[in-house]
């Protein structure tokens, strides 16, 4: 790219959008941005990502995030109409407001869900088959569509598929497993858990900035997993938080034989993108302490 583009970010007042924004600023990176909440910042309009004249707001020339998405399983669960309009129909009116202000890029947030369920002893990758009709999940599936729509339909556009692995960082509510279980160990005497021995390649919040950031400009259509580099268990997660906050409540392991592990590689985005998570485990933990 000869000029360094304005970042438009769909779902600027998320917990990533935030985060990104962020990390923008830092760079002095241009950007703008939309929510359905109502933002502090002026570069961030309060905006339905279904409205036509979303267009409007969309820099010429730009590059789209699209961050926005009803995101919880439970909430898709409850109303997969809503889910069906903001994460599919949203998509879709983004990226064709994207294509009219012929946009350089449309970076999608997708999944690592959308791999459904897969043995411990696989590796999730950006080669594998999606089979929708296999997902159990309402959010994987919206997302899953979501990106095939986009592939399909995004004509010239650069369309770069992100599929996040477990996100954690400092934020104040809809934690992962990580926020949750520091927070326990934090300030309970007791906590429970499934099996220790589950684990998933958790990745702060910083880490899938600087993939995002990393992979404007990228040509083409793609695929990348931006996940953490190895498979933390709770365990781990648990140990570690005993250690930065010198507390050690008791443990319960209500279901030690129910081992879950999901394992989506990170080597395409290392190769392509030439990026690499920087945040160790312990140093993502200690960013929590100002939960």
């Amino acid at each position: 790219m000869s000029q360094r583009p304005v970042l438009f970010i769909v779902g600027a007042e998320s917990f990533v959008g935030k985060n990104l924004i962020r990390h923008c600023q830092s760079q002095s990176i241009n950007y703008r941005g939309v929510d359905l909440i109502a933002s502090s910042d002026p570069n961030v309009h309060k905006f339905d990502i279904c409205d036509p004249s979303l267009a409007d707001e969309i820099p010429a020339d730009s590059v789209v995030v699209h961050l926005a998405a009803i995101s919880r399983d439970s909430d898709c669960s409850e109303n997969p109409g809503l889910a069906n309009k903001i994460n599919i129909e949203g998509t879709l009116n983004v990226l064709r407001c994207a294509q009219i202000k012929n946009a350089r890029q449309m970076i999608f947030a997708s999944s690592e869900w959308v791999y459904g369920q897969v043995s411990n002893d696989a590796e999730q990758s950006e080669l594998d088959e999606i089979q929708i009709h296999l997902l159990d999940s309402i959010y994987a599936i919206t997302k899953a569509v979501g990106e095939r729509y986009l592939k399909l339909l995004r004509k010239d556009l650069d369309v770069t598929v992100l599929r996040f692995a477990i996100i954690y960082g400092p934020r104040p509510s809809n934690w992962s497993a990580v926020e949750s279980l520091f927070d326990s160990v934090k300030n309970k005497a007791e906590l429970s858990v499934g099996s220790l021995r589950a684990g998933r390649r958790f990745i702060h919040v910083d880490d899938v900035c600087t993939g995002i950031l990393a992979a404007v400009g990228l040509p083409g259509h793609e695929i990348l997993n931006i996940s953490g580099d190895n498979t933390v268990t709770l365990g781990e997660i648990i140990m570690q938080s005993k250690s930065i906050t010198g507390r050690s409540p008791e443990v319960l392991e209500v279901a030690p034989e129910k081992v879950s592990l999901r394992n989506p590689t990170n080597k395409k985005a290392k190769s392509v993108l030439n990026w690499s998570p920087k945040i160790s485990v312990s140093d993502g933990l200690r960013s929590l302490l100002s939960n």
